[in-house]
């Protein structure tokens, strides 16, 4: 199996994270393979907001936290980095040319031996004032949806097996 292949078969997500920071060249690395995920007609609509700074890392996980109805969880799962993938809703394609970003970064990491995981809440965090703001405080305009959060770090459990995949997913029309 080519190593491509074998990326998008293993790939999981990860629930729990040592405190260990990523380097920066792999954490810009990661970011780049975000930035060539497909979008329609190759607008290259989503950006994305790599929170390194420990602060913000845990303003963001008590409001994403606030939001799911959970004010005591770590919504994060203890992973130092936080990167959100926002898309301009101009844009019909927003939705997904922020899911693909959002693909991308997960691949990159496994690739790169970092964990990763989807985290959702994105779009709400980013409707609040506190979520405007920090898009003000960037310089980022226009109308912005958030899509979710890649988290990054090192895993500190045993990556988990793949479920059984179940049947009847694919179809075909010859």
């Amino acid at each position: 199996m080519n190593e491509a292949m074998n990326n998008l078969l293993t790939r999981r997500s990860c629930r729990k994270y040592k405190p260990d920071m990523l380097p920066q060249e792999v954490l810009d690395e990661i970011l780049r393979a975000g930035t060539y995920a497909a979008s329609g007609h190759g607008t290259q609509n989503p950006i994305m907001i790599a929170v390194t700074d420990k602060e913000m890392r845990d303003k963001l996980s008590k409001l994403n936290a606030k939001i799911f109805g959970k004010p005591d969880i770590d919504p994060f799962y203890g992973a130092p980095v936080v990167v959100i993938v926002l898309a301009d809703k101009k844009y019909p394609t927003y939705v997904y040319d922020g899911s693909l970003a959002m693909g991308n970064l997960m691949l990159a990491a496994h690739a790169l031996g970092v964990a990763s995981c989807w985290i959702h809440r994105a779009k709400e965090e980013f409707e609040l004032p506190e979520g405007r703001e920090i898009l003000k405080q960037l310089g980022i305009e226009g109308d912005y949806e958030g899509i979710g959060h890649c988290i990054l770090g090192y895993a500190d459990s045993p990556e988990p097996q793949a479920a059984p995949r179940k049947e009847n997913r694919i179809y075909y029309i010859k």
